[in-house]
């Protein structure tokens, strides 16, 4: 097992990554604060591992919410379900919520943690490559709104987060690919060395070898950490954690939620964000080339829906969070492995970036 650290003083909370570090009890106990646990899931996973994360709370007094699974249920009339569930077994403000899921139900629990009782205990069990490298670490919670995605949260931290890489075997294909979405993010961001070793190991990646995916899930979760501790709240330089995100949310909103994966949009975000680099003069069609290459090795999407117009993207862009006093700052590529968040982008080259990336590839 190998053991992070989000520093963030004495809201400081571990990452654990390993086989079957979920099932370990005595691991576990330490990061429950009283006698009551709710653990927060959905249909899908509570059939693959509800059972045995409850075997594993045998001491504790356990009730469960199971939500329907699916982005399209990331709302709040779904989150009252688990307050429902909250009074209805009369749970004080010494209870646990177990976070036993992908990122929606990680991002739903974590949200109904901070507003229950105005804050209580939660810990995370990611159980998607996305939630384990991005949506679990770092606090951001919250729900969608018809016109803006993840428009309605709160910043709350967890108690500490168990990534296990034994419950990726049970992953769908797509879902895997849309994980590694956020993998190939933080080396374009931050580490080119980090991108370096993803081009070369995809295969192994996408077949789940075990070393692969505990050294890309640790590494990625290193480079979370590091950015989050600097930047809890994200006045600055965790906002290049949103690489490829303000794109691809717009395409999120307007498709519909759940019809794209988060991480299928985020894959197309990160090229049209790429491109737009390279038309500001910062990195070369040959970098661009290698973003797309890489992107479509993890046989994720290159292209922008067709039936997107740019007055579309533009008027989703507008409502984002990026957008400050009505100038929308973009994260771009100074260079592969160097971000920078700015607003200094003229409207119209955004709007060739998303035709380029409607006709192109």
């Amino acid at each position: 097992m190998d053991t992070l650290t989000v520093d963030l003083g004495d809201r400081s909370y571990p990452i654990y990554i390993g086989d079957k570090v979920f099932l370990d009890n005595g691991l576990l106990a330490k990061h429950i604060h009283g006698k009551q646990v709710m653990v927060v899931t959905n249909t899908t996973v509570a059939s693959l591992y509800l059972d045995d994360l409850t075997a594993v709370l045998a001491d504790f007094s356990v009730v469960s919410c199971v939500l329907p699974d699916g982005e399209q249920h990331k709302t709040l009339e779904v989150l009252n379900q688990v307050f429902d569930r909250l009074l209805e077994a009369k749970h004080n403000r010494t209870t646990t919520l177990i976070a036993l899921g992908g990122g929606v139900v990680g991002d739903m629990c974590g949200f109904a943690a901070a507003s229950y009782q105005r804050g209580v205990n939660f810990i995370q069990i990611p159980t998607t490559v996305l939630s384990q490298v991005d949506s679990s670490v770092g606090g951001k919670t919250g729900v969608n709104h018809v016109l803006g995605k993840n428009m309605i949260g709160a910043f709350y931290q967890p108690q500490a987060v168990f990534a296990d890489i034994s419950v990726l075997s049970s992953l769908p294909p797509r879902e895997l690919s849309a994980g590694i979405a956020e993998i190939i993010k933080y080396g374009l961001i931050q580490d080119e060395q980090f991108l370096l070793w993803l081009e070369s190991n995809m295969s192994a990646l996408l077949a789940l070898d075990p070393v692969a995916l505990t050294y890309a899930i640790k590494r990625s979760c290193e480079c979370k950490a590091e950015i989050v501790a600097q930047d809890e709240r994200e006045g600055g330089i965790r906002a290049i954690l949103n690489f490829g995100h303000t794109f691809g949310h717009a395409v999120e909103t307007d498709q519909g939620y759940g019809n794209w994966l988060h991480g299928e949009a985020v894959a197309v975000g990160i090229v049209v964000a790429s491109v737009l680099s390279e038309k500001l003069g910062w990195i070369s069609m040959a970098d661009v080339e290698r973003v797309v290459a890489i992107i479509e090795s993890a046989n994720l999407p290159v292209k922008l829906p067709q039936n997107m117009t740019p007055a579309r993207f533009l008027e989703l862009m507008s409502v984002d969070k990026k957008v400050i006093d009505g100038q929308l700052r973009l994260v771009l590529l100074k260079k592969l492995g160097e971000a920078v968040v700015t607003s200094e982008v003229d409207w119209k080259t955004v709007v060739q970036s998303i035709e380029f990336c409607q006709q192109q590839h």
